[in-house]
C-alpha cells in the first residue's frame, strides 16, 4: 500500500505541535492633554507604534493609528494587534504626532512626544491598562533607520513633558474557544488479514497556501470496523485558526505496529459544519480517491458520524492577570563552596567590574520579565549553602538582605544587591540541599490559594544536588500548591538530577505519591552563553526558555481547583475628552511650546 505524503508528519505527531502558540493581544490608545501644535486649532494627533527586534536591536514600525482632527485627548479607534509571549521581553514604543498634511512621511509632521514599554508591562498593570507619561527625550528616534535624532528639530523641549499615553490590552476572544467533539464510524474497510481494522482518525487545517497541518490525532481503536472514539478537545484556533470556513481534511487510518499504517479514506469538513453538532450534515463517507478511480462500483470505504460538538471559552494566562492573579517572585542563590572563591576570577560568583557573573545574568534575565506581574516589585531573595556570621552555622535558606524577618528586596536591583553584600559578608560552604528554600516558598503559597496568587521560585545552582530524596518529596507536595520552580544549572558540572526534577518526559514522585503537576523547569546556563558574546541575544533565549511554561502550570493549578478568573477592576473613567481643565487657552503664545 503507497503512503500519503503526510504520513511522515504523522509518526512524528505532537499534540502540541499541532496548536498555534500565539495568544493576539489587541492594544488600544488614548491620549490625554497632548501638545498644542496648531496656530488656530488643536493638533490632529496620529499614533505610531513601533517593535524592537530581539536579535537586531532595530525599532520597526508595526502600525498606525487613523488621524483624528482637532484634539489633545483623542481616544484612537483603529487597534494594534500582536502576538503576546509571556516568556518574551517584547518592547514597543509609541509615538505621537500631529499631522499637518497627508504625506506619510513622519518627518514632515510635528512630533508630540514619545512613550516606551514593554507589552508585559501592559498586561501586567491592572487591569491590563498602564498609563505612561508622553516625553519628548533629548533624542527622539528617526522613524525609518530607528537612530536617535535631536528632538528639538521638531520644535520640542528636551525632557518636556507632553501628556499622557493610556494603553490597554485585550486578548482577542476567538483564540480561546475549545471544541469538544465526539466521532463513531460505520462499515469501515477492512484491511487486516486476519482480523477487522484498528481504526484511527487524523485531523488537518488547510493553510492558506493550500497545504495542510496535522492538528489531532485520536486514539486507536481495536479490531473493530464500527469504531466509538473518545470524546476530545482542541482549541478552535488549532483547528481552524480562525476561520471558520476554512476546509478541515480528516484521514481515516488502520493502524499497524509496524507504522506503515493502512489509508482507509478521508473526507473533509469545516468549523462552521461541525459546529452544527449531530444531524444528517456531520455523516460523512470516507473515500479513498485511488479506490473510486479504479472501481466503477466504488461507493464509499464506510461512513463517519459526529455524534456530539461542544465549544466553550477556555479561560487562559492573561484572564488570570487581568483579573488581578499577582505573581510573587522568589530568588533562592547557591552560595555552596564549589562555586569557587568570589575573589577569583575562576569563581562562578565573581564579581568583576566590568561584566555580571553567571548567577547576576541569569538572575536578571528571568526578573526583568517577571517584575510586571507584581505590583509591589517587593521580591524575596535567599541563600543556601554557606556559613553565616556571627557564629558560622550553616544556612540552607538565609536572607540575602540579612533581614530575617523580611527578605523582600525592592525591584532585580534590589535582589543584585543584596546578593553582592551576601558575598561579602557570609562563607561559601555546604551541602547543596533545595528543600528548604523549596519548602520556604511553598509555606507562603500555602497561605493564599484563591487565585490571587502564584508564586515562582528561582533556583540558580551549580551543581549536584545533596538533598534529593527531600527535594522530591517538597516538589510533589509544591505541586498541589500556586507555584512553579525554575532552576538554571551554572558551571560545567553533570546537571541529571536536575533534569530527573524537571518532569517533562517522567513524573516526579516522592513515596509512591506522583506529582499533581509537572511544576519544575531546569535549563543548563552555558547552552545560552553566546559564543559572539552577545549576552543580551543569549539572555532573552534563556528567559524564553525557562518561562515558557509558566503561564500553563499556572492555568493547570487554576483548573483543577476550579478557580475562574475574577473579573477585570474597573478601568478609572477616562477624563472627558474636552473639558476646560484639559483644554489649554485659544493663544497664539500657546501653540508652539
Amino acid at each position: 500500500m503507497e503512503q500519503p505524503e503526510d504520513m511522515a508528519s504523522l509518526s512524528e505527531f505532537d499534540s502540541l505541535a499541532g496548536s498555534i502558540p500565539a495568544t493576539k493581544v489587541e492594544i488600544t490608545v488614548s491620549c490625554r492633554n497632548l501638545l498644542d501644535k496648531d496656530m488656530f486649532s488643536k493638533s490632529d494627533p496620529l499614533c505610531v507604534m513601533y517593535i524592537q527586534g530581539m536579535e537586531n536591536k532595530q525599532w520597526r514600525e508595526f502600525g498606525r493609528t487613523e488621524v483624528i482632527d482637532n484634539t489633545l485627548n483623542p481616544d484612537f479607534v483603529r487597534k494594534f494587534i500582536i502576538d503576546y509571549f509571556f516568556e518574551e521581553k517584547q518592547n514597543l514604543r509609541f509615538d505621537l504626532y500631529d499631522v499637518d498634511s497627508k504625506s506619510p512621511d513622519l518627518s514632515k509632521h510635528d512630533f508630540l512626544g514619545q512613550a516606551f514599554c514593554t507589552l508585559g508591562e501592559i498586561v501586567g498593570s491592572p487591569g491590563s491598562r498602564l498609563e505612561k507619561s508622553l516625553t519628548i527625550g533629548a533624542f527622539s528616534l528617526n522613524s525609518r533607520t530607528g537612530k536617535p535624532m535631536p528632538a528639538v528639530s521638531n520644535g520640542g523641549v528636551p525632557g518636556k513633558k507632553c501628556g499622557t499615553i493610556i494603553l490597554s490590552a485585550e486578548e482577542l476572544s476567538n483564540c480561546r474557544d475549545v471544541a469538544t467533539m465526539q466521532f463513531c464510524a460505520n462499515k469501515l474497510d477492512k484491511k487486516d488479514f486476519f482480523g477487522k481494522s484498528d481504526p484511527f482518525l487524523v485531523f488537518y487545517r488547510s493553510n492558506e497556501d493550500g497545504t495542510f497541518t496535522i492538528c489531532h490525532k485520536t486514539e486507536v481503536m481495536k479490531n473493530t470496523l464500527n469504531p466509538v472514539w473518545q470524546t476530545f478537545s482542541i482549541p478552535v484556533r488549532a483547528l481552524c485558526n480562525g476561520d471558520y470556513d476554512r476546509t478541515i481534511k480528516v484521514e481515516v487510518y488502520d493502524w499497524d505496529r509496524d507504522g506503515s499504517h493502512d489509508f482507509i479514506g478521508e473526507f473533509t469538513t469545516s468549523y462552521r459544519e461541525l459546529a452544527r453538532g449531530q444531524s444528517q450534515f456531520n455523516i460523512y463517507e470516507v473515500v479513498n480517491p485511488k479506490k473510486k478511480m479504479k472501481k466503477k462500483k466504488y461507493v464509499n470505504s464506510g461512513t463517519v458520524t459526529l455524534l456530539s460538538f461542544a465549544v466553550e471559552s477556555e479561560c487562559t494566562f492573561l484572564d488570570y492577570i487581568k483579573g488581578g492573579t499577582q505573581i510573587n517572585f522568589t530568588v533562592a542563590i547557591d552560595f555552596t563552596a564549589s562555586n569557587g572563591n568570589p575573589s577569583q576570577s575562576t569563581s562562578l560568583h565573581y564579581m568583576s567590574p566590568y561584566q555580571l557573573n553567571a548567577y547576576a545574568l541569569a538572575l536578571t534575565a528571568v526578573g526583568e520579565i517577571i517584575q510586571h506581574y507584581d505590583s509591589d516589585k517587593m521580591f524575596p531573595a535567599l541563600g543556601f549553602g554557606a556559613k553565616l556570621p556571627p557564629d558560622g552555622r550553616v544556612s540552607h535558606e538565609f536572607p540575602l538582605n540579612g533581614n530575617q524577618e523580611n527578605p523582600s528586596c525592592c525591584g532585580i536591583d534590589g535582589i543584585l544587591e543584596a546578593y553582592h553584600h551576601s558575598l561579602r559578608t557570609v562563607q561559601l560552604y555546604g551541602p547543596t540541599n533545595f528543600a528548604p528554600v523549596v519548602t520556604h516558598v511553598a509555606r507562603n503559597a500555602a497561605t493564599v490559594q484563591d487565585g490571587s496568587q502564584y508564586s515562582v521560585l528561582l533556583i540558580i545552582t551549580d551543581g549536584v544536588i545533596s538533598d534529593m530524596a527531600q527535594t522530591k518529596e517538597a516538589i510533589v507536595n509544591a505541586a498541589k500548591l500556586p507555584m512553579s520552580i525554575i532552576i538554571i544549572g551554572v558551571g560545567q558540572a553533570e546537571f541529571d538530577a536536575m533534569v530527573e526534577l524537571d518532569g517533562d518526559d517522567v513524573r516526579i514522585s516522592s513515596r509512591g505519591k506522583l506529582a499533581e503537576r509537572d511544576i519544575v523547569q531546569f535549563v543548563p546556563f552555558r547552552d545560552y552563553v553566546d559564543r559572539t558574546g552577545n549576552h543580551v541575544l543569549s539572555m532573552a533565549r534563556l528567559a524564553r526558555d525557562v518561562l515558557a511554561e509558566i503561564p500553563d502550570q499556572l492555568v493547570s493549578y487554576m483548573k483543577a481547583q476550579g478557580i475562574r478568573p475574577r473579573p477585570p477592576p474597573a478601568a478609572p473613567a477616562h477624563s472627558p475628552p474636552q473639558s476646560p481643565a484639559h483644554t489649554p487657552p485659544e493663544s497664539p503664545l500657546h501653540t508652539h511650546i
